[in-house]
C-alpha cells in the first residue's frame, strides 16, 4: 500500500510521524506525498487553533485522496476522539500510545473495510517509553531524537499532560546508542526532543537526569552538534551550566518556557518558579555560554491578567533581553482548571497584548541578530530556498542565508555575516570556508 504521513504541532509529532513512515517501509509499504491508500495524521491539540488545523488537514487530505483510509493519531485523537469521528472523514482514531500497532491496524482495515476495529486501547496510556526508530525527517538535514514523553506538571492552562500521560524516558544507554547510530549515518546535528525533557530520567531505575544524558551524548558523538528542545526554567541551574559548558558540540541555544513575567500570573498558572529564579538562570547561562541565544514562550491574556500584570511581563522581557519570543494569546482548553477560572480576558484585549509583546520581541530579535554582523559563524547548510539562496543554521539556531554556489547540503561552512534581512542572517559570498 501507499502511505502518507502528516504531522502537525511539535517536533515530537514530527519525530513520531517519521518513525511511523520507517515502520511502514519495513513492512513493505511505499511512502508517498499523493495518491495514498492510507493517510496517517499525527494531530496536535495544544490550542483550539490546533484543533481547527487538524480538521482542515483531514479535509484537505481526504479531498486529495478520496478513497484513502484516514487514520488520526496524536494528542487530539487522545483528547477529542468523538469530535474527529463526527467529521465523517476519519476511519481510525488512535491516540498517543502503541504506535507500532498503527501500521498493522491500517493493513487489517484495508483488507476488511466493513469491520471497524476497536481502537480504544490506544488511549489507555503507557507506563513505559515506547521505543521508535530515530532518523532524519524526509526533506530535512537535522535529526530528531525523542528522549522523553509525557508530563506531570499539570499547569492550569495545559491539556498536554492529559493527552500524553505520565513521564516516560528513553533509557540513557539506548539514547546514546541512537545518537551514535545517527552519527554513523552522517547526521551532523541531533535535536533532543520530548514533551517535557527537563523531567528526563525521573522514571528510570538509576535516576539519571537530563544533564547526565546530554553529557553522555556529547561525549559519545563529539563531532555532531547537539541541540536541545524546550526546557523548564528550573533546569538551567549551576550544575547544568557548569557540566555542559565544556562541550563545544552543545549548541548555545536555550529555549526556556517563561509563560509570564508576573509572579501572580505564574502562581495562577501553577508554574514552579518565580520570575527572579528565571532571571537568575538566564544570568547563569550567559556566564557559562557567552552570547548564547535564549528564547522563550509567553502566554498573554491569561484569566484575570490585569494591565499591571501584563506590564510586569513587558518589563521582565526587556530585563531578560531574549533573542526571540513566541507569543500566544491564551486559549481555553476544555478540561483544564484555567478554562473555568473567572475573569476570562476579552479576545480583543488578548490580541492587543499579543501584538504589543510581539513588536517588542521583533525589536529584541533584530538587535540580537545585528550583534553578529562582522562575525564568522559555523553554519550547517541544509537546503536552497525558492530564490536559490542556501539556507542553514548557525550555532545559535537562527537561519543564515547566502547566494554562494559553493555550499553543499549537510556540510559545514564558516560564513561571515554581513547583514540582517527579515529574521535571517545574510552571509558574504567571499568569506565561506568549507569545513567538512
Amino acid at each position: 500500500m501507499n502511505f502518507c504521513f502528516f504531522a502537525l504541532g511539535c517536533k515530537v509529532n514530527l519525530f513520531e510521524s517519521e518513525a511511523l513512515s520507517k515502520l511502514a517501509e519495513q513492512s513493505g509499504h511505499k511512502i508517498v506525498d499523493e495518491m495514498a491508500d492510507v493517510c496517517v495524521i499525527n494531530s496536535c491539540t495544544v490550542t483550539s487553533t490546533s484543533d481547527h488545523k487538524n480538521i482542515r488537514a483531514i479535509r484537505k487530505l481526504k479531498k486529495l485522496n478520496p478513497d484513502a483510509i484516514i487514520a488520526v493519531a496524536g494528542c487530539m485523537a487522545q483528547i477529542e476522539p468523538e469530535k474527529l469521528k463526527e467529521t465523517g472523514l476519519v476511519d481510525l482514531v488512535c491516540g498517543t500510545s502503541d504506535r507500532k500497532e498503527i501500521i498493522k491496524l491500517c493493513e487489517d482495515f484495508w483488507l476488511n473495510k466493513n469491520s471497524i476495529p476497536d481502537t480504544s486501547h490506544f488511549r489507555t496510556g503507557q507506563k513505559l517509553f515506547e521505543k521508535l526508530p530515530s532518523g532524519v525527517p524526509r526533506g530535512r538535514t537535522r535529526a530528531l531524537l525523542k528522549i522523553q514523553d509525557g508530563c506531570d506538571n499539570y499547569c492550569t492552562y495545559c491539556i498536554i499532560p492529559y493527552a500524553r500521560g505520565h513521564v516516560r524516558s528513553l533509557p540513557l544507554e539506548d539514547a546514546v546508542n541512537s545518537a551514535i547510530n545517527l552519527a554513523n549515518n552522517d547526521v551532523k546535528e541531533i535535536v533532543l526532543t520530548g514533551i517535557e525533557i527537563s523531567s528526563y530520567g525521573r522514571d528510570l531505575a538509576n535516576k539519571p537526569d537530563l544533564v547526565d544524558l546530554i553529557d553522555a551524548i556529547c561525549k559519545a558523538v563529539p563531532n555532531v552538534r547537539i541541540r536541545l528542545g524546550s526546557l523548564e526554567p528550573r533546569t538551567a541551574d549551576e550544575r547544568f551550566c557548569k557540566m555542559l559548558s565544556i562541550h563545544s558540540n552543545l549548541m548555545p541555544h536555550f529555549h526556556l518556557s517563561l509563560q509570564s513575567g508576573s509572579d501572580s500570573v505564574l502562581k495562577r498558572m501553577k508554574r514552579k518558579y518565580s520570575a527572579q529564579t528565571f532571571f537568575d538562570n538566564t544570568v547563569l547561562l550567559r556566564k557559562y555560554f557567552p552570547n548564547c541565544s535564549i528564547t522563550t514562550d509567553i502566554i498573554v491574556g491569561f484569566p484575570d491578567e490585569t494591565n499591571e500584570e501584563f506590564a510586569e511581563t513587558m518589563d521582565f522581557v526587556k530585563k531578560c533581553n531574549f533573542s526571540a519570543i513566541h507569543v500566544f494569546p491564551y486559549s481555553p482548553r476544555k478540561g483544564t482548571p484555567a478554562a473555568s477560572m473567572p475573569n476570562q480576558i476579552d479576545e480583543q484585549i488578548k490580541k492587543q497584548r499579543a501584538n504589543t509583546l510581539k513588536n517588542l520581541g521583533y525589536e529584541l530579535q533584530n538587535n540580537y541578530l545585528k550583534s553578529f554582523i562582522g562575525q564568522t559563524l559555523s553554519v550547517l547548510w541544509e537546503h536552497q530556498d525558492n530564490d536559490g539562496l542556501w539556507c542553514g543554521h548557525a550555532q545559535y539556531n537562527f537561519i543564515v542565508k547566502t547566494d554562494s554556489k559553493l555550499c553543499s547540503k549537510n556540510k559545514y561552512y564558516d560564513a561571515k555575516i554581513i547583514s540582517v534581512k527579515d529574521d535571517c542572517l545574510v552571509a558574504s559570498l567571499a568569506n565561506l570556508t568549507n569545513k567538512t
